[in-house]
């Protein structure tokens, strides 16, 4: 018996009791678990995402709508940035004309997306109990592969519209049918010596900016 016959045998012992005509979303699935731990504020929300992203060595910054063009130029200049690549959905007058943007086009190969310096994005939604970023595609945040290749990200997020306690939250705001990526800090990965590697998978530095009114 190989693992295929196997796994589908499982399948089908755990669907014995289930009625062949009974369709997915017909049997209501309880749903007793906690959707959240603990009361907190939008500010609070705010104080715990900032915490956790930077217990996962992302780096939090705090600005105003008017002053975000004057923080995205600081963060670039601070790494030396000359070239950037941003998706649509970020309005040019938020970028510094010091730094080249590169048109975020379907031709880029990953080798071209790695001679850029920075990439910039907007989020879908963020959770504060676990300092994670949610990427869905959307027009702000472009496809998967310009927030993966370059080593440096500076993810946009609107406080409080786009923050959420739990994880349960989050679904509720996400399409399951749209490409998602769940950002915790910067890559990072370790060997069996527990040597810490920073982008590995992903951008090596993550600054992440909390964006208020």
């Amino acid at each position: 018996m190989n693992s295929r016959t196997l796994i589908l045998a499982r399948i089908r012992r755990a669907l014995t009791d289930v009625p062949p005509d009974e369709q997915p979303g017909r049997t209501p699935v309880p749903r007793a678990y906690l959707r959240t731990h603990g009361t907190h504020t939008a500010a609070q929300a705010a104080d715990l995402l900032a915490a956790n992203l930077s217990d996962y060595r992302a780096h939090v910054h705090r600005t105003t709508v008017a002053a975000l063009p004057a923080t995205i130029a600081d963060l670039l200049a601070a790494r030396g940035a000359r070239t950037l690549i941003a998706p649509a959905g970020i309005p040019a007058a938020w970028l510094p004309g010091t730094v080249e943007r590169v048109p975020d086009t379907a031709d880029l190969t990953a080798a071209d997306l790695d001679t850029v310096d920075s990439v910039v994005t907007g989020c879908a939604v963020a959770i504060a109990e676990t300092g994670t970023l949610i990427l869905d595609a959307a027009p702000d945040q472009g496809r998967r592969r310009i927030t993966l290749v370059p080593d440096h990200h500076i993810c946009l997020v609107r406080v409080p519209d786009q923050i959420v306690e739990s994880v349960s939250q989050a679904l509720e705001r996400l399409d399951p049918a749209r490409p998602q990526t769940w950002i915790s800090g910067p890559s990072a990965t370790s060997d069996i010596e527990l040597e810490r590697v920073e982008g590995v998978h992903g951008p090596r530095t993550l600054d992440v900016v909390l964006v208020a009114p």
